[in-house]
């Protein structure tokens, strides 16, 4: 399986964790992305200090604020994006940022459900809808018909909590509202594995759950 080659990558909640890994991954790859966008809610904070010491050392990683549950955050980012990529187009949008908040069914709230499904569920929505235009431009200034992460895609990141079929870990975390609004993807340690993935897949994949592997998971 060959290398993930994309010219302009976008990763949210890319100061630690998952995005993090994914930025540092595609950083080192044989042919790096030409653009490479790390967002993350405060890019100047203490949090975002990697990020920051990442971007000093590599001129094509450029950091945004963005707050996905934010849509005016959202279209500044976009406006950015666009700004830096000039007539180009963004070839691959990542969705990983994502949060969790540890309670049990009986004691889910309201507030909670709707938090973690505002930044979970519809800020993705909303993320694709802000970049789709970027997308398309890139999908139409590349060559070939089918569509891949080299081309234009969208990828929306989670982990194994998302999926509704598995129960692993329920007894212990019982997570009600992130369970329900995360699809499941893969996990932190996975990133190289997810890179080979992302290589591979095409518009036959579009709409499905896979793991590190490549595996369909049951949602």
């Amino acid at each position: 399986m060959g290398e993930l080659c994309v010219r302009s990558v976008l990763v949210t909640g890319a100061n630690r964790g998952l995005g993090l890994g994914l930025v540092q991954h595609l950083l080192g790859l044989p042919k790096p992305p030409q653009w490479l966008f790390a967002t993350c809610r405060d890019p100047k904070g203490q949090r975002a200090q990697e990020l920051q010491n990442l971007a000093s050392k590599h001129h094509n990683l450029v950091i945004l604020p963005l707050e996905v549950a934010n849509p005016t955050s959202i279209k500044a980012a976009a406006a950015k994006v666009g700004e830096h990529l000039g007539g180009s187009g963004l070839n691959l949008l990542i969705n990983n940022a994502g949060i969790v908040k540890i309670t049990l069914l009986e004691n889910e709230t309201l507030e909670d459900m709707t938090e973690i499904y505002t930044t979970n569920t519809v800020g993705p929505l909303l993320m694709g809808q802000a970049f789709l235009p970027l997308l398309k431009k890139a999908a139409q200034g590349s060559p070939g018909s089918g569509l891949s992460c080299s081309k234009a895609a969208i990828v929306n990141i989670s982990s194994i909590g998302g999926s509704i079929a598995s129960f692993s870990a329920w007894e212990m975390i019982q997570a009600s509202s992130y369970r329900c609004s995360k699809p499941p993807v893969t996990v932190d340690a996975s990133v190289k594995g997810m890179l080979k993935v992302l290589s591979s897949i095409s518009e036959k994949d579009t709409g499905t759950f896979l793991d590190w592997e490549g595996k369909v998971v049951p949602w």
